[in-house]
């Protein structure tokens, strides 16, 4: 197979995935205009829906033994990443709710790869370089920034809240990325995301159920819009990031992790009226100059590769 010709697809692929998570977060804000589910209940029906998504293609596409494989192979591992999944996806949710979809997305999106730049220095027990030094000084730097910012009124209710739920997501993020990366590398992609999100779902509802409130909605804007997070922003995400990640370079992540936060600054911009100010806009251009450098860097290989959703959307 010439790679001359699969290169392009996958990039297109990846790059897909990037734009439907940064869309994400402001599907969240319609779901909460219209219905007063909490963000744990709607990121738990986004798994569910994606889940029967996926069950419906295995059947459609005839990947039952993919899946059953997979089953076979690593069970165990392959749960661990969709329940992780769930919980960075739940935590990023609280964070929109709280700070805004700009903010919450490139501080989530914009932490998971430092964190796993800097783990895999650590695990090789040498010294990261000035070059991966000043990636890892610009995504801090841009953190300050855009944390900075969110102390405005304007940014959500609980500013502070916001960021903190969003670094814990962030820190999911990098763990299950860590986990998943190489069960990725071995696995159809539709067995993988079938198995990790239904997992997650199983995982979500119980917690939905627990919290209690409003579970269920029969605003039509509220359900069209689950639908959307659900089959596109999940399901479809994460089809055409496992699929892309197979034909081309980790660039490609690199491609999908700056076009994610692009994706919800603009359309919060567009929809939402958020402002994060001057210092913040230039947090978030250091976030993204960070997430771009680590990815040419070899220590960091694994990192933004693995970790292209996983986008917190």
């Amino acid at each position: 197979m010439n790679p001359t010709h699969t290169l392009p697809v996958g990039i297109v692929q990846v790059s897909l995935a990037g734009v439907l998570w940064g869309t994400g977060g402001i599907t969240l804000q319609v779901i909460r205009d219209h219905a007063s589910m909490s963000f744990v209940t709607i990121s738990g029906y986004r798994m569910l829906i994606a889940a029967v998504a996926l069950a419906a293609a295995v059947v459609l596409l005839r990947r039952g033994a993919e899946l059953v494989a997979l089953l076979r192979s690593s069970p165990g591992t392959a749960c661990l990443v969709g329940v992780g999944t769930g919980a960075y996806q739940a935590l990023y949710f609280g964070a929109v709710v709280e700070v805004g979809v700009t903010v919450a997305t490139v501080v989530s999106l914009g932490l998971a790869p430092v964190l796993l730049t800097a783990a895999e220095a650590a695990h090789h027990r040498r010294h990261p370089g000035v070059r991966r030094l000043l990636v890892l000084a610009a995504a801090l730097a841009g953190l300050v920034l855009v944390s900075g910012a969110a102390g405005q009124e304007s940014t959500g209710p609980n500013p502070w809240l916001g960021v903190a739920l969003a670094v814990a997501s962030g820190t999911t993020y990098a763990a299950t990325t860590a986990l998943g990366r190489p069960l990725s590398q071995r696995t159809d992609p539709l067995a993988l995301t079938t198995v990790a999100t239904t997992a997650g779902a199983v995982a979500l509802v119980p917690v939905a159920l627990l919290l209690g409130g409003p579970l269920t909605t029969g605003d039509p804007v509220a359900l069209g819009a689950l639908a959307y997070l659900g089959v596109m922003t999940m399901a479809l995400a994460y089809g055409l990031l496992y699929a892309g990640l197979r034909t081309t370079s980790s660039t490609a992540a690199v491609i999908a992790s700056l076009l994610e936060p692009v994706t919800a600054a603009i359309v919060a911009a567009l929809f939402l009226d958020e402002r994060v100010g001057v210092l913040g806009a230039l947090g978030i251009l250091l976030v993204l100059a960070a997430v771009a450098g680590a990815g040419r860097e070899p220590v960091a290989e694994a990192g933004p590769t693995g970790a292209v959703r996983t986008s917190p959307d």
